[in-house]
C-alpha cells in the first residue's frame, strides 16, 4: 500500500480514533506509590526536592491508604527512617521498627492495599551503606543474614511482598529461603534484579537520609554501561526464586526494561525514580514543558517498553487523570 491509498493519518484524526487504536495503555492498578515513614505523630513533611511527595508519620497511613485507594492505586513501597541508626542496621529488622509499624497500621486500616517493602539496610545504617561493613567495604556475604532477617521481619508484621534493593550477590536465594523455612512460602520476592549506580537517585537519598558517608555504592550496583551484566544479574536472581524482576532507574535504562521483556516471563517492575520525578517537575515549575503531559508520556514509555508494573512518585497524579479520562 502506498499513498495516497494508504494514510497513516486516517487514525489519527479525533480522539475517539486513537483510543480505539491505542497499542499501550496505562491503568492505576499497574502503579506503586512510595511511601516515606518517619518517627512521631502528625508528621507530614514535604520533601523540597520532589515537589508533592511527603515524609508521614505511622499515624498518617490510614489517611495515605484511604487516599490511594479513592484514585484506584492498590500498591504501596514502604522506606522506613529509623529513630536510630547503628553500624549494623538493626534498626531494619526490628520487631517493633518503623516499617514494621507502618505494615501492621496499613494492614489494619486498609487490608486490601499490596503492601510491598523495600528490605536494604542503607537507611538503618550510620554510614549510609547497603550492607555490613568490614575495614570500610560492604561485605557480602555477612550482609545476607541480615536482609533474610529483615525480609522475615517484614513478613511477620503482615506485609504482601518483599523488595530487596541492595544488590548483593545471593541475596534472593537467602531471603527466599528464610521466608519459606518460617511459613511464609506465598509471600512474593520482587527483586530489584538490575539496580544501576545511577545519578538520578539523588532526591531520594535526602528523602531517605541514606547518603552513604564515604566512597559510593558502585561496588555493588550496577555500572551504566552495562547491557548483557544485567541479562546475568536477572537470570540469577530468577534461578534463586525471584518473582518479579525490577529495572532501575527506568527511563534512562528504557533498553533493558526491553531486552529482559524479551528475555524473561516473569513479570517486569519499572522504578521511575526520584531524579527523573524531579527533573520533569523542576522543568514544569519553569514553564518549559507541559508537565502533565511529559508525566504521561514518560510513564507510557515505560509500559511501551515492557513493564507490568511501574514505582512512580507520579501514581496519584496519573491516578487522577486516568479518572478524568
Amino acid at each position: 500500500m502506498v499513498f495516497p491509498e494508504y494514510r497513516s493519518r486516517r487514525l489519527r484524526r479525533t480522539a475517539p480514533l486513537r483510543a480505539l487504536v491505542r497499542e499501550t495503555r496505562l491503568s492505576a492498578d499497574q502503579l506503586v506509590y512510595p511511601l516515606f515513614v518517619v518517627p512521631g505523630k502528625k508528621v507530614r513533611q514535604p520533601v523540597v526536592s520532589m515537589p508533592g511527595v511527603f515524609r508521614v508519620s505511622v499515624d498518617n497511613l490510614a489517611a495515605e491508604a484511604e487516599e490511594l485507594l479513592a484514585l484506584g492505586i492498590n500498591s504501596v513501597i514502604l522506606f522506613g527512617i529509623p529513630e536510630n541508626k547503628d553500624g549494623a542496621g538493626s534498626g531494619a529488622h526490628a520487631k517493633d521498627g518503623i516499617v514494621q509499624r507502618a505494615i501492621k497500621q496499613l494492614k489494619r486500616s486498609a487490608p486490601q492495599l499490596v503492601v510491598i517493602t523495600d528490605v536494604c539496610l542503607c537507611e538503618y545504617t550510620d554510614h549510609g551503606h547497603c550492607g555490613f561493613l568490614v575495614d570500610n567495604e560492604v561485605d557480602n556475604d555477612a550482609t545476607l543474614e541480615i536482609l533474610a532477617e529483615t525480609a522475615l521481619s517484614h513478613a511477620r508484621a503482615g506485609a504482601d511482598m518483599v523488595a530487596p534493593s541492595d544488590m548483593m550477590d545471593g541475596r534472593v536465594a537467602e531471603i527466599r529461603a528464610a521466608l519459606d523455612e518460617n511459613g511464609f512460602e506465598m509471600v512474593p520476592i520482587m527483586s530489584y534484579a538490575v539496580k544501576y549506580a545511577s545519578a538520578f537517585y539523588g532526591p531520594f537519598r535526602d528523602a531517605a537520609e541514606s547518603t552513604p558517608q564515604f566512597g559510593d555504592r558502585r561496588g555493588y550496583q550496577m555500572d551504566p554501561a552495562n547491557v548483557r551484566e544485567a541479562l546475568r544479574e536477572a537470570t540469577l536472581d530468577t534461578e534463586e526464586g525471584a518473582d518479579i524482576l525490577m529495572v532501575k532507574p527506568a527511563l534512562a535504562y528504557l533498553d533493558i526494561i526491553a531486552r529482559l521483556r524479551e528475555e524473561f516471563d516473569l513479570p517486569i517492575a519499572a522504578y521511575q525514580v526520584s531524579g527523573e520525578f524531579a527533573m520533569i517537575k523542576a522543568a514544569a515549575a519553569n514553564g518549559w514543558i507541559d508537565g502533565e503531559r511529559a508525566m504521561e508520556e514518560s510513564l507510557l514509555a515505560i509500559r511501551r517498553a515492557g513493564a507490568d508494573i511501574i514505582i512512580t512518585y507520579f501514581a496519584k497524579e496519573m491516578a487522577a487523570l486516568l479518572k478524568k479520562a
